[in-house]
């Protein structure tokens, strides 16, 4: 009944949006002939922006920091970054990279690219030289907005790059003696009084990226995921906030802005719902809560990742005093749900989806059991083995969902990458490589990702399932399970252990541990204990770079 009326209320804000834009009609006779819902036309964050800037002006949109930025600055400000795109000799269809940390000129030059046509890049601040290379090389952008203190990371691959790209240096907080480099550009010219800043005279072409957003390539080479002017999703995503937010709601993210989390689950619904965004700068464990009281934030949403370290920070008599009416999870573990709703204070709502998992989303609003991901709010979608064959009820299987097999129905393409477009897509079913079960009501279960799941002694091991048995030892904040070359031509399993902050945990104790939470074979063979794990901006660990380590001298091995 809640996904029902959570659904009854996204159609209704469509409808009324749909009505007030003079699209209704068109938008009804297409999705009657569809027999699926499908809009006349689309909307642009650019354009979505322009609406909500004409009916709020004044109010507040943005919260950073001390500073607050409102829905009229906000347009004002993508004017600015359009015109002096146009100044630089920008065109529609071309690209520009955007390598800076959480601010509002970071929303600025996203929103003013698209007043000119352009397509964003955002790059993850955490990456370095080959993979950053290959997205300068793969995205084609013609213009880089970086900030300062990053500027030297550029520098180091810029010799392995076909083609340079015009450099913008943003000089925020910069130590006053610092200069920018000779030949680039600062982007304090954006805000000059020289500036222009009326609307620029200039329209997107429905074919042409607005976006290429790269995926965390935590298991191989970053692959960009293109959203066009034609099909952005900006209308779908004003029916999910209708159906979840109010206009008094303020939605905070500290997740990096350069992922879809942040971008479009916080900030797109937040402006679609005429609602305020809280944003820090960064993910601070220590300092999570203090933020949320501080702007009186009433939503906020989170990965399953942060829940436990959130869980393991020490208590404080104050950790229920927030104004949050709930938080939008993904992939919470099921033991700590309880245990987070009830120490904070808040309720715990979870969702699936992925920016290429071609638009399929589920939604737990407490009307599925804990530690279920809910069930589907539309689309076709089945769970299979490895030879695209249905499993039983119960058994996990990768979620795939339909498409279509027309190429102007696919909703997913990654850029210049023809051959992993092809491989995501298999007679018209998308395989998100995600690993799941259903259990008899229709709810989907999260198990892992498909990639990290680990062949030891003849038994399929999920590195999802071990890490969260690992994360109820009370002594450890983090942990990573990956597979390594084993002596049997199969894998063995290894983890990497962060203890808590002052506390100890010896290998040996930590397998005793395990012996009645997890099966024998899934057990790990060997444990090392670090300081910290290698992580994108997302707090998603970088794994590929703890098997490159593989067996250190310093890893405890069980069979010795």
């Amino acid at each position: 009944m809640r996904l029902l009326l959570f659904v009854l209320r996204g159609l209704k804000a469509l409808l009324k949006s749909e009505y007030r834009r003079g699209t209704l009609r068109e938008t009804l006779r297409l999705s009657r002939r569809a027999k699926t819902l499908k809009f006349s036309r689309d909307l642009s964050h650019a354009e979505l922006l322009e609406e909500k800037a004409a009916k709020n002006k004044d109010r507040t949109f943005l919260y950073f920091k001390d500073k607050a930025v409102s829905y009229a600055q906000m347009d004002t400000n993508a004017n600015r970054v359009g015109n002096f795109l146009l100044k630089l000799g920008s065109a529609p269809g071309e690209g520009m990279a955007i390598m800076m940390k959480n601010s509002p000129r970071w929303l600025d030059l996203f929103f003013g690219s698209q007043r000119v046509g352009m397509y964003s890049v955002p790059v993850n601040t955490a990456l370095r030289g080959d993979s950053l290379a290959y997205i300068f090389n793969n995205s084609g952008a013609r213009y880089l907005f970086i900030d300062y203190d990053l500027l030297e990371f550029y520098q180091t691959v810029e010799g392995e790059l076909e083609n340079i790209p015009r450099i913008i240096v943003n000089p925020e907080n910069a130590p006053s003696d610092y200069r920018i480099p000779e030949g680039m550009i600062s982007l304090e010219e954006v805000y000059s009084e020289g500036t222009d800043t009326r609307r620029p005279e200039v329209k997107y072409r429905p074919e042409d990226p607005y976006t290429i957003l790269y995926t965390s390539g935590t298991t191989g080479r970053p692959k960009g995921v293109v959203t066009r002017y034609g099909r952005t999703g900006i209308k779908a995503l004003g029916m999910l906030a209708g159906a979840s937010l109010k206009r008094s709601d303020i939605y905070y993210t500290c997740l990096p802005l350069f992922h879809a989390n942040a971008l479009t689950l916080t900030v797109t619904t937040a402006m679609a719902a005429e609602a305020q965004v809280a944003l820090g700068e960064r993910f601070s464990a220590r300092g999570f809560w203090d933020e949320v009281r501080r702007y009186n934030v009433t939503v906020f949403n989170t990965i399953g990742a942060i829940i436990p370290i959130l869980l393991k920070q020490p208590e404080r008599p104050e950790d229920s005093r927030n104004k949050v009416k709930y938080v939008m999870s993904a992939a919470c573990p099921a033991d700590m749900w309880r245990k987070f709703e009830k120490r904070f204070g808040v309720k715990l709502h979870e969702g699936y989806g992925a920016i290429d998992g071609g638009g399929f989303l589920t939604m737990n609003l407490g009307d599925a059991p804990v530690g279920s991901i809910g069930r589907p709010l539309f689309g076709k979608y089945r769970l299979v083995d490895e030879n695209m064959q249905d499993v039983p009820q119960g058994q996990p299987g990768e979620l795939v969902c339909w498409v279509g097999k027309k190429r102007e129905e696919r909703t997913v393409e990654y850029y210049r990458d023809e051959e992993s477009t092809s491989k995501k897509l298999k007679d018209g079913w998308l395989r998100t490589g995600d690993l799941m079960y259903k259990d008899r009501k229709g709810n989907l279960y999260f198990v892992g990702r498909a990639t990290e799941s680990m062949r030891r002694r003849g038994e399929n091991v999920s590195a999802y399932e071990v890490e969260h048995a690992i994360l109820k030892h009370s002594n450890i904040v983090e942990c990573a399970v990956y597979a390594v070359p084993s002596e049997l031509a199969e894998d063995d399993i290894m983890a990497s252990i962060v203890p808590l902050e002052g506390k100890k945990v010896e290998p040996k104790e930590l397998l005793e541990f395990l012996q009645d939470k997890l099966a024998k074979f899934a057990i790990p063979r060997y444990v090392r204990i670090v300081d910290k794990l290698p992580k994108t901006g997302t707090e998603r660990v970088i794994k590929k770079l703890l098997e490159k380590d593989g067996v250190t001298e310093d890893t405890y091995d069980a069979e010795k």
